[in-house]
């Protein structure tokens, strides 16, 4: 029997978590850890639904800040997260895992729309759903559209999966004394201004009551332990 204490979640990857070794792109053997870590969660009978980012390949602010209009950047990078997305349906595939990849912006010749409805039927029949695209809209994150999302499929839990083992007071790689949070409230997380996810998609969360967890997705297994209600990462509730 299943030990998770989870039904649905949304997992939310950047696209710099696909790095791994490589300067740019994606690294084949992250994604295909990655996969496998998906696939074991899903064989608990958890419905995984995942939002990608893509500034692996893109990101729309950075694009604006070398002198791209603002909106096109952002449409750029909403084309990184469609490319990010089949790779890890591909990714998930080969490891026997069926997996729907469905876009905020119709790119029909390669994936689905995003209709909230056939996400959960997909859930449902046990597919893992991608959301590409982030919102669909410029200047909007994925952050942002992590938060959306998890509301619109019904998940219990939003997932953050980061390069550090979860919340701290500042960036321990570079502050000495950052200080380890394993709890904080929503608005501790925004009046701080600790760098947890962007504030549209704290705020989102706080409003409709979605809590999140964030992890270090770079230690294996961590993702199964946390479905399965191990203490891991730091909470947002």
């Amino acid at each position: 029997m299943s030990k998770a204490v989870y039904e649905r979640i949304l997992l939310k990857l950047s696209g710099e978590a696909l790095l791994g070794d490589e300067d740019y792109g994606i690294d084949p053997r992250i994604i295909g850890r990655l996969a496998e870590e998906i696939s074991e969660v899903t064989h608990d009978g958890v419905g995984v639904a995942v939002v990608i980012g893509g500034g692996n390949i893109f990101r729309g602010a950075g694009l604006a800040e070398s002198g791209i209009d603002r909106v096109t950047g952002d449409h750029m990078g909403m084309l990184a997260t469609v490319m990010n997305a089949l790779a890890l349906q591909d990714a998930l595939e080969s490891v026997g895992v069926t997996a729907r990849v469905m876009s905020a912006i119709s790119v029909h010749d390669v994936c689905e729309d995003y209709i909230r409805r056939r996400a959960i039927r997909h859930l449902q029949k046990g597919r893992v759903v991608i959301c590409a695209a982030g919102t669909g809209n410029p200047f909007f994150t994925t952050d942002t559209a992590a938060a959306l999302r998890a509301i619109e499929v019904g998940a219990d839990v939003l997932l953050k999966a980061t390069k550090v083992d979860g919340i701290y007071t500042d960036d321990p790689n570079v502050a000495a004394g950052a200080e380890f949070l394993e709890s904080v409230s929503y608005d501790a997380v925004i009046e701080g201004k600790l760098r947890v996810m962007d504030a549209n998609a704290i705020v989102l969360c706080r409003d409709q009551g979605m809590p999140i967890r964030v992890f270090n997705i770079f230690t294996p297994g961590n993702l199964m332990r946390l479905v399965r209600g191990e203490t891991v990462g730091s909470r947002v509730e």
